[in-house]
């Protein structure tokens, strides 16, 4: 009679772990959510305005770059990783032009500036002109030809 109920046993175990498990995956979801928004300012428009201004509006900054080439992404993530050697390549193909920046999502530092760019998936390229003015978004894989065809759609600073 103990063999036949040790299966029944093992499997209300199994069901019981699975309930716990979803429980604690779901609570650590809005734990980290909740971090989330404590880490990013209430006026989402002032702090990235002033960030913008104060890191990649060239035009005010006085630096000479035309381009702010952000790359939002991690090291353990395979196109994140393609990614950096199109990085790679931009920088030297492109090196008083665009200012290439990557921002490591995996670090909390970065959450903020996550945040504020409303980057949801890596890895994220953003296009931003000289003014700071974002001006093309795309997510995933980003080849050196489309990126440069995008360096030359940039819209003209006066």
């Amino acid at each position: 009679m103990i063999k036949k109920i040790t299966p029944w046993i093992v499997f209300f175990l199994l069901i019981a772990l699975l309930v716990i498990g979803f429980n604690l995956k779901d609570n650590m979801s809005r734990h980290i959510s909740n971090i989330m928004k404590a880490q990013v300012p209430t006026d989402l428009s002032i702090a990235k305005g002033s960030l913008i201004d104060s890191l990649y509006n060239y035009s005010e900054n006085g630096l000479n770059y035309e381009i702010t080439f952000l790359e939002f992404g991690t090291t353990g993530c395979v196109a994140c990783r393609k990614m950096e050697q199109v990085m790679q390549e931009v920088k030297l193909q492109f090196p008083e032009k665009v200012n290439v920046v990557f921002i490591n999502v995996s670090f909390k530092e970065n959450l903020s500036l996550m945040m504020l760019f409303g980057v949801s998936a890596i890895p994220t390229q953003i296009l931003l002109d000289k003014s700071g003015k974002e001006y093309f978004r795309h997510t995933g894989y980003f080849s050196l030809s489309e990126i440069s065809k995008k360096f030359d759609d940039m819209p003209i600073n006066k």
